[in-house]
């Protein structure tokens, strides 16, 4: 399984549901990356999504103790489940947000990561893979500049 994140200078990833900084090329990023999988997201998350509807061309897939549901999203209960779900994918991508990723972070092998060169306030965290000594940076996929922040798209895998 894999990941997809934005994180700032600081690891952070939002603040009140949202992310603090978009930068266009990590929304393109984000879409060509997921496009066709299964993407596994929780409610803040989802609450953040353009008019709280599934993304286009992806099979949404909804990870919440609530029980709430969503129209055109498939609801999980537990990690397990979304795991579970997942082997029926072709490739499967947990999007967020902070709880889902410290959740489903020890089923993944694969990490996209856009670093922010930014250092907004957060209130939301991601683990710093840089210090975790079970992950590696495999690759720069690219980096550039947009609207005077410096961003890299980089690649971790598990060791």
């Amino acid at each position: 399984m894999e990941l997809i994140v934005a994180v700032y200078e600081d690891w952070g990833i939002g603040r009140e549901g949202t992310q603090p900084i978009t930068l266009a090329a990590d929304r393109k990023f984000f879409r060509e990356m997921t496009r066709g999988c299964m993407v596994i997201a929780g409610r803040r998350t989802i609450a953040d999504f353009p008019g709280q509807k599934p993304l286009p061309g992806r099979v949404n897939v909804l990870l919440t103790r609530s029980g709430k549901e969503f129209p055109g999203f498939t609801a999980c209960s537990s990690p397990g489940e979304a795991v579970e779900l997942a082997k029926q994918a072709q490739r499967a991508m947990v999007i967020g947000g902070g709880s889902v990723y410290r959740q489903m972070l020890p089923y993944c092998d694969t990490a996209y990561i856009t670093k922010i060169h930014a250092d907004p306030v957060s209130d939301t965290w991601f683990p710093n893979l840089q210090e975790d000594a079970g992950w590696y940076l495999a690759e720069k996929l690219q980096s550039g500049e947009e609207n005077g922040i410096a961003y890299e798209m980089l690649l971790y895998k598990r060791k």
